[in-house]
């Protein structure tokens, strides 16, 4: 989901303040129909919501899915550092 650099743009961008659709095309190289679809995997995922305001939508980050995605981030983080020390802590074979 955050893998694609116009997502992190885009949760970037919220991360500032909520946006409409309008307002996150402005400042991104990307079309609207494109911000359309990534705030779209985006929601699905639980890191957007987005409310009515007037005729358009406006999206913010959802603090309850942001907390999760730190906490799964966490857990991977962990495991890679406990991992790498694993292999830090080993003896080291020597070569005759």
């Amino acid at each position: 989901m955050l893998g694609d650099p116009r997502r992190r743009a885009i949760v970037a961008s919220l991360a500032e303040r909520p946006r409409s659709v309008g307002e996150l095309a402005a400042e991104l190289p990307i079309s609207r129909p494109a911000v359309s679809q990534h705030l779209k995997v985006l929601k699905d995922s639980g890191v957007v919501v987005d409310e009515a305001s007037g005729a358009r939508r406006v999206y913010r980050l959802d603090p309850v899915g942001m907390t999760a995605l730190r906490d799964q981030l966490e857990t991977f983080w962990n495991r890679a550092l406990s991992s790498f020390q694993e292999v830090a802590e080993r003896p080291s074979e020597e070569t005759p």
